[in-house]
C-alpha cells in the first residue's frame, strides 16, 4: 500500500539544553490506515502531530505527504497547503456560526454554490445531517465533535490529524465515541493519525499503533503485536497488565517461583530473565499452606482482581469470577496456566 505520510529521520528540539522532543523518528502511515500515536506525557505525540500539520519545522530529517516532501530544516510548506485535516481537543468551532457554516468554513476554495452541498455531505457522514441549522452551544459534547470531525472531513483532505480527540468527554461518552470515530473514518475512506495516552483507546481505534517514548519510536505494529509481543519491557508494562516474573534457564527449562516453564529458549543455563505475565495466565487456588497471600481486592463487576503478594515479596495481579472471593490475608497457591508462549526478556529488551 501507498504511504501517505512519511516521517524520515525527524527530530525537533526546543531551546539547545533541552533534551529533543523528537530525536530521529522514522515512520510511514498507509493510505487508509488508522495510525494511533500512543505514549506518556512529553514523548513527542503532540509535536508529531504539529510536525506533520506544519504548525513546528523539523531541525533534522524530512515529512513527506502524498509523495511530495511539505518539510525539512530548510523547506515547510504552509499548514493551508499540505491537504490536513486537523481535529482538536477544543473542537475550535466559532459559536457565532451555524453547524453548517462552521462545517463550510475551511471550503473557501470551492464555488459558493458546492459549498454548503459539500458541507451537508459531511455532516450526514457524521450523522448530524438535520443539525446544521444549530449553534455550537446547542449541541453535547459528543456532537460538538462530530462537527469538528466534519469540518475537517468536508475539504477531503490526505489525512486527519486528531490530538486527543477524547479528552473532554465522560467515559462513557468516550467508549461510544471511540466506535462512532472508527466506523466515520471507515465510511470516509479516511487516513488519519490520533494522539492518545490511553492504551485501550489505540488498541481499539488503531489499524496500527506507533508507542514513543522520550521522542524515539520504541515499537510500531498491530494493537495485537504490541500487547502479546512486546519488543523492550517498557513497552509490555505501558501496553497494561503487565506483571514479570523472574526466570532461570536450567536444562533447557525455566524455573521459576510459581514452578517450571516448558519453554525453550537459546540460553546457556544459568541466564536469569524475566516472564511477562498477564492476569489471565494466572489461576488462583485455595491452599492453607500456599505460597502467595491475598493482599488487595478490587471488585470490578463480573471479576475480582486480587493482588497477590508471594513469600519472596514479587506481587502478581490475579482476575477471578465475581463468584470466587477471597478475603484480604487469605493463602493461595498461584498456578501459572498458559496456551502461548511466555515473552521473556534479559535487560529489558524480549528475546
Amino acid at each position: 500500500m501507498t504511504a501517505i505520510v512519511e516521517l524520515r529521520n525527524v527530530s525537533r528540539r526546543f531551546g539547545q539544553s533541552s533534551a529533543p522532543a523528537l530525536d530521529g523518528l522514522s515512520l510511514e502511515v498507509l493510505r487508509g490506515e488508522i495510525m494511533a500515536l500512543l505514549g506518556p506525557s512529553g514523548c513527542g505525540k503532540s509535536t508529531t502531530l504539529r510536525l506533520i500539520a506544519g504548525l513546528e519545522q523539523p531541525d533534522d530529517g524530512e515529512i513527506w505527504l502524498n509523495g511530495a516532501m511539505v518539510a525539512s530544516p530548510r523547506h515547510s510548506a504552509p499548514p493551508e497547503a499540505r491537504g490536513i485535516g486537523m481535529v482538536f481537543q477544543d473542537y475550535a468551532l466559532f459559536p457565532h456560526l451555524t453547524v453548517l457554516e462552521n462545517v463550510a468554513f475551511g471550503l473557501h476554495r470551492l464555488p459558493k454554490s458546492q459549498r454548503h452541498a459539500r458541507a451537508a455531505q459531511a455532516l450526514a457522514l457524521v450523522g448530524l445531517g438535520e443539525f446544521g441549522a444549530r449553534y455550537a452551544h446547542q449541541l453535547s459534547g459528543g456532537q460538538q465533535q462530530r462537527v469538528a470531525l466534519a469540518r475537517a472531513l468536508a475539504p477531503r483532505p490526505a489525512v486527519v490529524l486528531l490530538d486527543e480527540p477524547f479528552s473532554n468527554l465522560d467515559a462513557a461518552l468516550r467508549v461510544q465515541m471511540r466506535d462512532d470515530l472508527r466506523d466515520i473514518l471507515r465510511r470516509a475512506e479516511a487516513t488519519a493519525i490520533f494522539v492518545t495516552h490511553d492504551q485501550a483507546e489505540a488498541l481499539a481505534l488503531g489499524d496500527r499503533v506507533a508507542l514513543l517514548r522520550a521522542g524515539r519510536l520504541e515499537q510500531v505494529g498491530r494493537p495485537d503485536e504490541l500487547f502479546q509481543r512486546p519488543r523492550t519491557r517498557f513497552v509490555a508494562e505501558f501496553m497494561g497488565a503487565a506483571d514479570f516474573v523472574p526466570a532461570q534457564v536450567v536444562g533447557g527449562v525455566l524455573l521459576t517461583e510459581l514452578g517450571r516453564v516448558d519453554q525453550a529458549l537459546p540460553l546457556p543455563d544459568g541466564t536469569q530473565l524475566d516472564l511477562l505475565v498477564r492476569f489471565d495466565d494466572l489461576e488462583l487456588l485455595p491452599q492453607d499452606h500456599g505460597c502467595g497471600v491475598i493482599v488487595g481486592r478490587t471488585y470490578e463487576g463480573p471479576s475480582f482482581m486480587y493482588l497477590v503478594e508471594m513469600e519472596s515479596g514479587l506481587r502478581l495481579r490475579c482476575q477471578t469470577s465475581h463468584i470466587c472471593r477471597y478475603q484480604l490475608g487469605d493463602r493461595v497457591c498461584v498456578d501459572l496456566r498458559h496456551d502461548h508462549a511466555l515473552v521473556a526478556f534479559v535487560d529489558g529488551l524480549a528475546i
